[in-house]
């Protein structure tokens, strides 16, 4: 089962993740984007930890839902609402228990991602941070929630095979085919989500 400490966790190594690598994410946006989303997610990230430091969110629930609100109120762009919402609609579709089974937190991930599909206009093959999110869900759900590792994998390949898709949503869009041979930072920044979540796991 896992409890809240289990998702602070996730949450602090995601920030720590995304701190490491904030660089690379900027050369990715750089590319085909604004050249913030490594700044804008180091910054919401670090938001994330420090608002968990100082409330007692003691459910897994309750761990999402406060980190997705504390990026939707300090991440701007577009990066903000999409990370904010795929939180809080996976920490809201967890409910009030004070520990969840991996499965149901595969359900709950899915509902998340749903949920950013949805406020996006995104499906898979957008070249969106949905076509890292989208496999991890599914290898996720085929383990039974019992391998977030292998949900780790197929974000990190989803997030590769961005490289020669043609943006059709957000900013990239607008390049056409010259955002064809470059890797989508927000497929990339999202596996990094689920490389969290499997460090988390290791740590248990």
């Amino acid at each position: 089962m896992l409890d809240a400490d289990f998702f602070r966790r996730w949450m602090t190594g995601a920030a720590a993740a995304v701190d490491r690598e904030a660089g690379r994410l900027t050369d990715l946006d750089s590319a085909i984007g604004d050249a913030d989303h490594g700044a804008n997610l180091q910054r919401g990230f670090a938001a994330v930890v420090k608002a968990l430091e100082g409330d007692p969110a003691g459910t897994p629930g309750a761990v999402l839902v406060l980190a997705g609100r504390e990026l939707i109120s300090t991440v701007g762009g577009a990066s903000g609402p999409l990370y904010g919402t795929l939180l809080r609609r996976t920490g809201k579709a967890l409910g009030d228990a004070a520990e969840v089974a991996p499965v149901q937190l595969a359900e709950a991930l899915r509902v998340g991602v749903a949920a950013v599909a949805q406020l996006g206009g995104a499906k898979a093959g957008d070249k969106t941070m949905l076509d890292a999110l989208e496999p991890a869900v599914e290898a996720l759900a085929e383990s039974l929630g019992a391998s977030f590792a292998a949900a780790a994998e197929a974000a990190d390949r989803g997030a590769l095979a961005t490289v020669p898709m043609r943006a059709r949503k957000g900013r990239a869009s607008y390049l056409g085919e010259r955002s064809v041979g470059h890797q989508d930072p927000g497929a990339t920044s999202s596996a990094l989500l689920i490389g969290a979540l499997a460090g988390a796991e290791a740590a248990r």
